[in-house]
């Protein structure tokens, strides 16, 4: 049975482990990071953001225990870019696989007009486009443009000042489910 002293307390040479462990990691993830691209921790699919967060649960892992161990830490953070970057390089080669791997927008709202069909699909509340409204800057429902749940999962507003001069760029909605309501 573990006493209170062994839970809060530690021994020189684990405390050292942790910080050797902590800096070859860290610089391992930046050197990975450098040599496949920022691709890595952005969020601009849900690939993209299970990325993220496998790496920052293997390098918490690694630093944090003796297991795994740094080696495998460190090929374990190898393996993960390397699917990483091949997967964006298979995104990039084939548009079906694109298309395969990759969540579509969807139009949660066209002007003023909320589409609650589209709200149920994505699970989204009124009340969660409100508070992206809201964040936005948008003052009524006459400024707003459209309102997009995007493949990571965020919502963006689309929205304008004098929305009767404004128009959508529809390169900017042509993969949109539902942009035909725009």
């Amino acid at each position: 049975m573990q006493t209170f002293t062994d839970w809060t307390t530690s021994t020189t040479d684990e405390l050292l482990m942790v910080v050797v462990s902590a800096v070859v990691t860290y610089i391992v993830i930046l050197v990975y990071t450098r040599l496949t691209g920022l691709r890595s921790f952005s969020k601009m699919s849900a690939a993209d953001f299970a990325m993220t967060v496998a790496v920052g649960s293997l390098f918490a892992s690694t630093i944090s225990s003796a297991s795994p161990s740094l080696a495998i830490g460190i090929v374990s953070l190898a393996t993960l870019y390397a699917g990483q970057w091949i997967l964006a390089w298979l995104r990039r080669k084939f548009h079906w696989f694109s298309e395969l791997v990759d969540n579509e927008p969807l139009l949660l709202m066209a002007g003023d007009k909320m589409i609650d069909d589209d709200l149920r699909k994505a699970n989204v509340t009124r009340a969660d486009v409100y508070g992206k409204l809201r964040e936005a800057n948008a003052l009524n429902y006459g400024q707003v443009l459209a309102v997009i749940f995007e493949t990571t999962g965020d919502i963006s507003v689309l929205h304008s000042s004098d929305p009767d001069k404004a128009t959508i760029e529809p390169d900017f909605v042509k993969n949109v489910i539902g942009h035909e309501l725009l």
